[in-house]
């Protein structure tokens, strides 16, 4: 149908290190050499593995194109199991929402990782690819498995319906104008809800796009729209903050609900005492629940409890069973809620001083220890160490600017909030 291209997503900007007139061209697709890879990016694999660039504005047909490029490599090249098949930088200001979705859905499918460069930027068609490219292996490791740089910019911003493709085909029936601006809007809607829904992400991500003005930008740069999008800043450091403070933002984010970090309690557990501290807790939660049998019985043993060569085998062992004991990696902690006046343990957090993506946490319950509610992202465990709103890529100093298109036909005016085309509708020839 000919407002097809009705449906844009279109992002602009002046920042003045990163945009020449290509940015504002056609989108094209070109394979690197593996001389061309820098940076974090340099694993074996990943130089054995095809890479990929696209630049340029996201327009209709692009996704064919890619599809096209996809199916050659997986017949020449084919992945290694479990591993990607190919790596596609991006770097585009945007353009047709529908594609930007298409071409996302084909990254997930052909398991292709999306990345972007710290000197490029990926707007709206082109942040909505990037999300459906973020494959991870089993064994992912920081920072060769993570693909957004920190110094690239990433947005997001509400779709707009293209008002002069729309007046091309209801030109004398101004009725039929809004009915189909309506009917575009729910298709627009149920295009990008369907996609978040297959690609994991969180109801509130749509909602929040749908509810933001056009011309408004939102950007991931705090930890928690990084975790929330499933996706990895690259050059990410150990925060600047003591323990203490790190196995709060491990614990808090190990919760099925975070809490205000004002509510939080931490305190050290001394090294020599570990192990027999956290066996206690075993031993309250089984007295809780009235358990009876030979580790009750163990556990209440002084023989067993008061000398270090049984606690620790002890520990070892229930650990091997399955019991919810962390692995003593380094400084370890009791994190306490205080809620209403009434103080808790929450969690038990042991982190390696030397290496920021090894901890081990394990929480409270009321029936004893239990593995933690969410998990930390296996590419980059290390973000569970920040707050969620701690920024871990600044947007621009200047904010970006919708520069809207000139075209033929005039001025590309951004039409009400959640208009755009129904996903899937044949074109109808032009």
């Amino acid at each position: 149908m000919r407002c097809l291209s009705a449906l844009l997503v279109v992002a602009f900007t002046y920042i003045v290190t990163a945009l020449t007139a290509g940015d504002l061209s056609a989108a094209t697709i070109v394979s690197l050499t593996p001389s061309g890879l820098q940076g974090y990016f340099l694993r074996t694999d990943a130089q054995e593995r095809p890479r990929l660039r696209l630049t340029g504005m996201i327009e209709a047909g692009d996704a064919e194109k890619l599809r096209d490029l996809l199916v050659k490599l997986q017949a020449s090249s084919p992945a290694k199991p479990g591993m990607p098949l190919a790596t596609i930088e991006l770097s585009s200001l945007g353009g047709t929402l529908s594609e930007g979705v298409r071409i996302g859905e084909l990254l997930r499918s052909f398991r292709v990782v999306a990345v972007v460069r710290k000197q490029d930027v990926c707007l709206s068609a082109c942040a909505l690819a990037l999300l459906g490219g973020n494959t991870v292996r089993a064994a992912a490791a920081y920072p060769a498995d993570c693909n957004v740089e920190i110094g690239s910019k990433i947005a997001f911003h509400n779709f707009f319906l293209d008002h002069s493709a729309l007046r091309g085909v209801t030109a004398d029936d101004p009725v039929a104008s809004r009915l189909q601006g309506f009917a575009d809007a729910r298709g627009g809607a149920a295009m990008l809800i369907r996609y978040a829904a297959d690609i994991g992400l969180p109801p509130a991500f749509v909602a929040n796009l749908m509810a933001r003005p056009v011309e408004e930008f939102q950007y991931v740069e705090t930890i928690g729209e990084f975790l929330a999008l499933n996706l990895c800043p690259v050059g990410l450091e150990r925060p600047a903050l003591p323990m203490s403070h790190q196995a709060v933002n491990v614990c808090n984010n190990s919760l099925a609900m975070p809490a205000p970090l004002s509510a939080f309690i931490v305190g050290p557990i001394t090294a020599p005492e570990v192990r027999r501290y956290m066996l206690e807790r075993v031993q309250d939660g089984m007295n809780a629940a009235k358990t009876k049998g030979r580790l009750a019985d163990q556990l209440a043993s002084w023989s067993v409890m008061r000398t270090k060569e049984e606690v620790d085998k002890l520990y070892e062992d229930l650990r091997a069973a399955g019991v919810a004991l962390p692995e003593l990696v380094g400084p370890t902690f009791e994190v306490s809620l205080n809620q209403a006046g009434r103080v808790r343990a929450a969690c038990y957090v042991s982190l390696s001083a030397t290496d920021p993506d090894r901890y081990e946490v394990v929480l409270q319950g009321e029936r004893g220890l239990a593995e933690a509610v969410r998990k930390p992202p296996a590419n980059a465990r290390r973000m569970f160490l920040f707050d969620r709103l701690a920024v871990a890529n600044q947007r621009p100093s200047s904010d970006l600017r919708d520069v809207i298109l000139q075209d033929k036909a005039g001025d590309r005016q951004g039409a009400p909030l959640s208009s755009g085309v129904v996903p899937g509708r044949a074109d109808a020839g032009d």
